[in-house]
């Protein structure tokens, strides 16, 4: 109702009276009705300390994978990394809430034209464009030098595992499923980060709840060390991979 009147959700909490049910509403409750996400319907979704544009073809930022800048802060304690990468972008989630943290540089790298369409929009928006580069590409294929903080949201759902309505029916699936054991793209991404972590950085990376193990044995075997972080609900969330000290 508050997007369909163009004002703030606390006005209308404050004063309902004031308001009278535009036209525009109904149509808004048809496409929730159709499990159509909130953050399509608004055109917006709130993330970290920013806002981001959103739309069909992006995939919703979710609260949970506010993990990894939480994990990044505490590897990067009393000191800011000065270069991110941000692999598996979207519409600039990672990537853009870390260049609000700190006063870095970043690129970030999605397969997706709409989704990079998206992240340029919000770099603009945040005034961020002289200190992002967007790239389209396939992981950190294209991708040369290294970084202190590398992020990644790879897709990690089996691809017969059940979903909501509003993520199966509407969200973009490349975004989402990543073969029969859900760890097809962690298998890339484990071969790809140890050339890209400088001194001193890490790669901080999401995953489902149940893939702490498996993964971890991936960038393990890499010659990663790995730590686990928790998200919000105390469910495994976000894993720090960096390089053993010689």
């Amino acid at each position: 109702m508050a997007h369909a009147l163009g004002v703030d959700r606390n006005a209308i909490l404050l004063d309902p009276d004031r308001y009278t049910v535009p036209a525009t509403f109904a149509p808004l409750v048809e496409r929730r009705l159709d499990h159509e996400p909130i953050a399509y319907i608004t055109g917006t979704r709130g993330f970290w300390s920013i806002d981001l544009a959103i739309g069909p073809g992006a995939l919703v930022p979710r609260a949970d994978s506010e993990t990894l800048l939480i994990a990044a802060q505490a590897h990067f304690a009393g000191r800011a990394p000065a270069t991110v990468l941000d692999l598996g972008t979207g519409p600039g989630t990672l990537l853009l809430a870390a260049l609000d943290e700190w006063p870095a540089h970043g690129i970030g790298v999605d397969y997706s034209p709409r989704a990079l369409a998206y992240a340029r929009t919000n770099a603009a928006t945040l005034g961020m464009t002289d200190r992002t580069h967007f790239v389209r590409g396939s992981w950190a294929s294209g991708i040369v030098g290294q970084f202190d903080l590398i992020l990644a949201n790879p897709p990690y759902i089996a691809t017969d595992e059940t979903l909501p309505r509003e993520v199966h029916d509407h969200e973009p699936h490349a975004a989402l499923f990543a073969g029969r054991d859900g760890l097809d793209d962690y298998r890339i991404l484990a071969a790809q980060l140890p050339a890209l972590i400088a001194p001193g950085g890490a790669a901080v990376i999401e995953i489902g709840s149940t893939q702490g193990p498996p993964v971890t044995a991936l960038l393990e075997a890499q010659g990663l060390r790995v730590a686990l972080h928790h998200d919000y609900g105390g469910n495994p969330r976000a894993l720090v991979a960096t390089k053993a000290a010689t």
